[in-house]
């Protein structure tokens, strides 16, 4: 391919180079930090390998050696140039395909986020000729990530990925891509390409189940990184390769597939299909400074909101507290002490609407007149008398199989395969594709307002739905999709009849917090961890995937504790959203003070929380840690949590790449002799007396 023209653009800090060939195919070769790639000296195997998109249509050869690969397809390396421009901060290329009766077009959306090093790609495909099927097709394909002018080994770049699991979220795990798996391959003394990928896919609805849809990939010798961020409530896929004879590592980032997911897609004459959206940027540096520049994305992308800059403390009464069973009795003495300690919302959590087990009869959502004899008005108007806003726990998106109301609806309200509805868990998913079925969601909401003048609502997912439906759609996975794309577009609609409504987002914690979800939701359950000591090390790496300012974590004081245990619980939570639990009415005076204090400091600091820079000193944070520190950084000062759990030393030092011209402790106020620290000019020291003890500081540089 001889190159006869080049394209070059620059926004915010990156570099971005497309070449075309004297065969009219555009060909991405730079989008980095780095300065502009020398044209003349473009390595012929990285032009050939450097496709804009990957698309696979069904009955389409594959023209090459390719494995596992979503690559190498024929119409990635034969659609055409159309055309290519800028508008505002997008730029927007067009590629065409016609042969005989197939006429495919496909337009690439590369939208700056303006002060962010983060830019949004997507993929719309047109059909313009014969009905053709889609089996996949990359919202993103970008090669020679992470390398400069000279060619490196990529197999000692560094993958870091986010590990879920359900009250063991985002466990961060990090190698090199050799201890991966991917690695040089040679045909006698000649680099190859490999059949090797590594790949995550994430099935069903819950987004987060196994991975967060996110990864960084560091280079060490170049000390710079690329990051990515999937964008959907449901299935996703990504891979990382090698390419242009082996030489190069290439990013693939696709929503559902055909390969992966069950996802096909039948196109007509004039029909269109646009791919989920993918965040990508680069950046020198490494794993903080890549979640910088996405913690700025996050923050510029999302839904403007009160919630976000205000940082209200939130009470519920399920976690260590009443744990889905509610009533009159139990909620009064919680309210008042709620209030007494400074909440602001006050939230009833699960079980509400049920004088028993509610599980698999969940659906109408009225409350129970067993639970509250005097009605849950009369609660509603006992939080707001105590100066609160009141709250219920909501999951709009299931029936239960026991529910009377679920078994007098048609099918076409639910999830179905082959012929009947899909149960899971003793419940049945809603498919909000049906107008009716977003009717009756809105009528809901509706009706919480309006009868008990609501302000909160904690909505859970706590059952997935599996691969789709096979009603209405070309494919199980396809419904899926539409299915979730129909609840975010209900989403929207119901935050602009009610934009001052909080509403939590929850998925038996943490299993949905991707942001399609979270550029609409002010607020995130991160987890659902009750033992608080694993509790704080999921708290202290969360903002890694959620912005602080949606990040709610539980602080549940036990009832038989001891006066470091509700200080560690208080600190869990004060450098993001404080979710207050724990039984406060039966603490006593000393223990529930603490829990006074910690709220007065969040207020006192929370105004910092939405502008601040989440950051690692001490290392990536994981569960059963012996000590572990997260840390926010304003512009002049930083605030510093530091947790020993269990550890035989007593001592443990944290380096700044910073001045620290003072040090203050600011939670718990009082210096005991438990937790003692001292500083130098870029180093902490803490002498920790006991396990599990956790300090807040206040650190100015």
């Amino acid at each position: 391919m001889n190159i006869i023209k080049e394209f070059k653009y620059r926004f915010g800090s990156t570099n971005i180079a497309f070449v075309l060939t004297e065969e009219n195919k555009i060909r991405l070769v730079q989008f980095s930090t780095f300065p502009y790639v020398d044209m003349n000296t473009l390595d012929q195997h990285l032009v050939n390998s450097s496709n804009l998109v990957e698309l696979q249509v069904t009955g389409m050869n594959q023209p090459q050696h390719k494995g596992n690969k979503l690559g190498n397809t024929l119409l990635g390396s034969e659609l055409e140039l159309e055309d290519i421009k800028t508008e505002n901060n997008e730029l927007i290329i067009s590629q065409r395909y016609v042969f005989q009766k197939i006429d495919i077009r496909v337009k690439t959306i590369i939208e700056y986020v303006t002060d962010t090093d983060v830019f949004r790609w997507k993929n719309i495909v047109e059909n313009l000729g014969e009905p053709i099927g889609i089996e996949y097709i990359t919202s993103i394909n970008i090669t020679n990530l992470n390398q400069g002018q000279v060619f490196q080994k990529y197999i000692d770049h560094i993958l870091y990925l986010p590990h879920n699991s359900w009250t063991g979220e985002l466990q961060w795990q990090q190698d090199t891509l050799k201890n991966y798996g991917l690695d040089f391959q040679l045909d006698g003394e000649k680099l190859q390409d490999s059949t090797k990928t590594i790949s995550i896919t994430n099935n069903s609805s819950w987004s987060c189940s196994q991975y967060s849809p996110l990864a960084v990939l560091h280079n060490p010798l170049l000390n710079v990184s690329s990051f990515w961020q999937i964008e959907n409530n449901g299935e996703w896929h990504w891979e990382l390769t090698d390419c242009g004879l082996g030489k190069y590592i290439a990013l693939r980032g696709l929503g559902p597939t055909e390969p992966t997911n069950h996802w096909w897609k039948s196109l007509g004459e004039g029909e269109a299909f646009e791919s989920v959206t993918i965040a990508y940027g680069t950046v020198n540096g490494g794993f903080d400074e890549s979640i910088n520049a996405l913690t700025l994305y996050r923050r510029a992308i999302r839904r403007d909101n009160e919630d976000n800059q205000k940082c209200p403390v939130i009470f519920n009464d399920y976690m260590n507290c009443l744990m889905g069973d509610p009533t009159t009795i139990k909620e009064l003495p919680l309210i008042d002490k709620a209030a007494e300690v400074g909440c602001e919302y006050y939230v009833i959590d699960c079980g509400w609407y049920s004088d028993g087990y509610w599980w698999d009869n969940v659906g109408e959502w009225l409350p129970s007149r067993e639970r509250f004899p005097e009605g849950i008005n009369f609660l509603a108007k006992y939080i707001r008398d105590k100066e609160m806003i009141p709250g219920l726990w909501l999951e709009i998106e299931v029936m239960g199989i026991n529910s009377e109301l679920a078994n007098s609806l048609p099918d076409e309200w639910f999830i179905c395969r082959h012929g009947k509805r899909i149960k899971d868990h003793s419940r049945y998913h809603l498919d909000f594709r049906n107008s009716e079925v977003r009717e009756y969601a809105t009528s809901v909401i509706d009706r919480l307002i309006d009868d008990y003048q609501i302000g909160y609502i904690k909505m859970d997912y706590n059952t997935p739905t599996g691969i789709g439906s096979d009603i209405n759609a070309d494919s199980f996975s396809e419904a899926l999709l539409q299915h979730n794309r129909a609840y975010l577009k209900w989403l929207d609609e119901i935050f602009e009849k009610y934009p001052d409504l909080i509403i939590e987002n929850c998925g038996s914690g943490g299993m949905r917090h991707d942001y399609a979800m979270l550029a609409r939701h002010s607020i995130q359950s991160v987890t659902d961890q009750t033992d608080y000591l694993r509790n704080g090390a999921i708290a202290a790496i969360c903002a890694s995937a959620i912005t602080p300012e949606q990040s709610a974590i539980w602080s549940y004081p036990l009832k038989e504790g001891d006066l470091e245990e509700v200080i560690f619980n208080m600190i869990n939570s004060m450098l993001l959203r404080i979710h207050q639990s724990g039984h406060l009415a039966e603490l006593n005076t000393e223990r529930l003070s603490l829990v006074k204090e910690g709220i007065d400091v969040y207020k006192e600091i929370r105004h910092n929380i939405p502008k601040s820079s989440p950051e690692w000193y001490s290392g990536i944070p994981k569960i059963d840690d012996e000590w572990f520190s997260f840390s926010l950084k304003c512009e002049n000062e930083i605030y510093l949590a530091v947790w020993r759990t269990y550890s035989e030393s007593n001592q443990f030092s944290i380096k700044f790449p910073y001045e620290l011209i003072n040090v203050e402790q600011i939670y718990p106020k009082k210096q005991e002799k438990v937790g003692m620290f001292d500083y130098s000019r870029d180093t902490m020291l803490f002498d920790f007396k006991s396990n599990k003890v956790a300090r807040l500081y206040k650190i100015t540089i």
